[in-house]
C-alpha cells in the first residue's frame, strides 16, 4: 500500500501567496553522512514554512530513499502529504527491520509500499528528484534523474558498499556512498537558494563547476548556499545496521534535525537580497 492516495491541490497547505508572503525557492543537496532520521526532521520542519518552496532534491545514500519519500508526499498531497508520508516510511523502517535479514531486500520492500515512481518522475511532480549512486566496478559517480530515475537506483543509491552486494542497472553494478558532491548539479530552474544537509563541512569543499579561470569570477550567476550540518552524524549510523530500530531513537533524531532547521529559519536566511555565503573560488555545488 502507497503512503496516502492523490489528493487534489487546492486540499493542501494554504500556500504562502494566499497568505501574502513572499514565495522562497530552494533547491536541497542531501550528503550521505547525515543521519536518516536527523535529515526526516530538517525536512520536516521545513514543511512548516509556507513561503519555503523545494524545487529540486539531490541525494546520495540513505537519504535518497528519504528524497523519494519526500518528493512522491508533496506530488500526492502537498506539505501534509509530504510529512505524513515521511512519517509512514519511517515506521516501516523500524517495524520491518525486526524481521528482515537481508537489508537490500528490506529496502527494496519499504520503498515499493511508500512511493509511486511514476508520480515522481511525472513532469507535474513538484520536486525535481536526482539521486547519486556509484559504479562498483570503476568508482564512478553517476546522477540517476528523469526518465533513469528507477526503484533500482535509489536502493543503490542506499546499498552500504561491502556489506550488501551492489545492484545491477542496465549491466552495469551500483551501491551507496556516491559523493553527491562530485556528480553533475542537479539544479532546478527556479531555485534561488541551495541548501545542503550534511554530517561534516568537509564534505562539500567543491569549487563551483561555473567559475571560470579565466575571468577568475562565475560564468553565471551562483545562488547563495546554506549548510545544515549534522554534528552528531556518527552516533546515529550504527542504528540502521541493527537488527532493530528504535522508534524512540529514531524521533529523537528526527526533533534534532528539527530544532537545527529551526535554528538556521531563525536567522532568516532566504532572504531575496542576501549575498553568497561565500567567496566564489569556493562556491560549494
Amino acid at each position: 500500500m502507497l503512503a496516502q492516495s492523490p489528493i487534489r491541490p487546492d486540499q493542501a497547505a494554504i500556500s504562502a501567496v494566499d497568505l501574502g508572503l513572499e514565495e522562497r525557492t530552494i533547491d536541497i543537496v542531501l550528503a550521505n553522512d547525515a543521519h536518516g532520521a536527523f535529515v526526516w526532521g530538517v525536512l520536516d520542519r521545513l514543511l512548516d514554512e509556507t513561503n519555503c518552496r523545494v524545487n529540486g532534491v539531490t541525494a546520495s545514500g540513505f537519504a535518497a530513499m528519504e528524497a523519494a519519500v519526500f518528493a512522491y508526499g508533496l506530488s500526492v498531497g502537498g506539505r501534509r502529504g509530504a510529512r505524513t508520508a515521511l512519517a509512514n516510511f519511517w515506521r516501516r523502517i523500524s517495524h520491518a527491520s525486526v524481521f528482515a535479514d537481508d537489508r537490500a531486500s528490506l529496502l527494496r520492500s519499504i520503498l515499493e509500499q511508500s512511493i509511486d515512481l511514476k508520480q515522481i518522475r511525472d513532469e507535474e511532480c513538484p520536486v525535481k528528484l536526482g539521486v547519486v549512486a556509484a559504479n562498483a566496478r570503476t568508482d564512478a559517480v553517476k546522477l540517476f534523474t528523469g526518465d533513469q530515475l528507477s526503484i533500482d537506483a535509489i536502493v543503490a543509491a542506499a546499498t552500504i558498499p561491502f556489506l550488501s552486494p551492489p545492484v545491477e542497472i542496465d549491466g552495469d553494478a551500483y551501491w551507496g556512498e556516491g559523493d553527491v558532491f562530485q556528480s553533475p548539479r542537479l539544479v532546478s530552474a527556479e531555485g534561488r537558494h541551495r541548501l545542503i544537509i550534511a554530517g561534516k563541512p568537509s564534505v562539500f569543499t567543491t569549487p563551483c563547476p561555473d567559475r571560470s579561470t579565466a575571468a577568475g569570477h562565475c560564468m553565471t550567476k551562483c545562488a547563495p548556499v546554506h549548510t545544515i550540518l549534522d554534528s552528531r552524524h556518527r552516533a546515529g549510523a550504527p542504528l540502521l545496521l541493527r537488527p532493530w530500530t528504535d522508534w524512540g531513537e529514531l524521533t529523537d533524531m528526527r526533533d534534532r534535525g528539527r530544532q537545527r532547521a529551526a535554528a538556521w529559519l531563525a536567522a532568516d536566511p532566504l532572504r531575496a537580497d542576501e549575498s553568497p555565503v561565500a567567496a566564489c573560488g569556493r562556491r560549494y555545488i
